[in-house]
């Protein structure tokens, strides 16, 4: 054999290793790439990846970075490809090499030195909530489990301060992690750092069978699919949006005042709606409020446009015209809506920031779900 193919064959063979060994099922139809909503906008190829990684050339290192792991490949894929378990294994391969763009570094390196992703001092975690709410303890039923973004992004802070004061207004049983919690790692294992994930996840498991902890409510969907498919099964998780359309449903909060007609479109986040399946709750959330008119966008559901933060990409700086969050603000933009509402952090911080460069600030604000509610209980 070569030795020119021999580096090639084992960086193949170090990718399968790593749990991307699915690539050796794909058949190179090209439905990923055909599906892929960075295709149209950037030079990121799935399907190159995939070749690449199945033969071993030069040029993956190209590629890698480009995948926000919104899960249309996956769903669409003939043959079953859990493709994202590809784009992590060969992160995971050249991460380890220390090819990790600077952005990236400077996540993973936040992670390691104070367990979130946003250089925030640990003590400093529930700072947001001025001594207001209460802490989980033994005996109490919900634990509401404050992701980093919402701690620590001061417009997020918003997200976590709408969502607690509910909770209180709920009569809910309820109270907030301590400051030992930690991020839950999603995306640092999709950047490809396994061993950090690991140290992550086994802090926060160990808050949680110290507190007692058995029901968890995220405002975060990535919180939610990692704990749901990364943790184990020794509890219930649920995601706000579910919380919330039941507390309506039940009749423990109920929304009073009219929005006088404001007319809202809803975004589907990609770990809230393809990788959990929650698609309803929001709308019905929605639909509860009295004078807002729902209004949907083009692409929803199962089609909905991906906001380009997952897999790492809330933290790395795209080029204008090459961002998916620019794209979604102007399919809200062509509804009429003037208020663009989603129930992700990442989304919020994604169209935010689109809204800003676009400058259409005058035209539509980005909102959380949790965000209207509230606004709606304040009359």
């Amino acid at each position: 054999m070569s030795t020119a193919v021999t580096p090639y064959l084992e960086m193949s063979q170090a990718i399968a290793d790593a749990g991307g060994e699915a690539f050796r099922k794909c058949y190179q139809c090209g439905t990923c790439t055909g599906t892929c909503p960075w295709s149209p906008i950037t030079h990121f190829n799935i399907r190159k990846l995939m070749r690449l990684s199945q033969l071993g050339f030069d040029g993956i290192e190209d590629l890698m970075w480009g995948c926000s792991t919104c899960k249309f490949c996956v769903d669409r894929c003939p043959r079953g490809v859990e493709i994202i378990d590809l784009v992590r294994s060969v992160r995971s391969v050249y991460a380890g090499g220390g090819l990790l763009p600077p952005p990236l570094r400077a996540f993973v390196g936040s992670l390691t030195a104070r367990g979130n992703p946003w250089t925030g001092d640990a003590p400093k975690r529930n700072d947001w909530a001025q001594d207001k709410y209460p802490l989980f303890a033994e005996g109490k039923e919900y634990l509401y489990w404050t992701c980093c973004t919402v701690c620590y992004d001061p417009r997020n802070v918003l997200v976590a301060k709408a969502t607690a004061e509910i909770l209180e207004k709920s009569g809910l049983s309820w109270g907030l992690p301590g400051t030992d919690a930690q991020c839950c790692g999603e995306s640092v294992r999709k950047v490809g750092d396994l061993d950090l994930f690991e140290k992550l996840k086994n802090n926060n498991l160990g808050i949680f069978s110290a507190t007692g902890a058995k029901k968890i409510i995220t405002i975060s969907p990535h919180c939610l699919a990692t704990f749901k498919q990364e943790y184990g099964e020794d509890y219930e998780v649920i995601h706000f949006s579910e919380l919330l359309a039941d507390l309506i449903k039940s009749g423990k909060v109920t929304p009073t005042k009219d929005a006088g007609g404001l007319k809202v479109t809803y975004h589907d986040p990609c770990y809230l709606g393809r990788h959990s399946g929650i698609y309803d709750a929001p709308r019905e959330v929605l639909s509860a409020l009295p004078g807002v008119e729902l209004v949907e966008m083009d692409r929803i559901r199962e089609q909905s446009m991906c906001c380009g933060g997952g897999g790492g990409g809330l933290w790395v700086e795209r080029a204008k015209g090459e961002r998916l969050s620019d794209l979604r603000i102007e399919e809200a933009l062509s509804t009429g809506a003037t208020v663009l509402a989603t129930a992700c952090p990442y989304c919020i911080a994604m169209l935010e920031d689109s809204v800003r460069t676009m400058n259409a600030e005058d035209k539509i604000k980005v909102k959380d779900l949790t965000e209207l509610f509230l606004e709606s209980l304040e009359g």
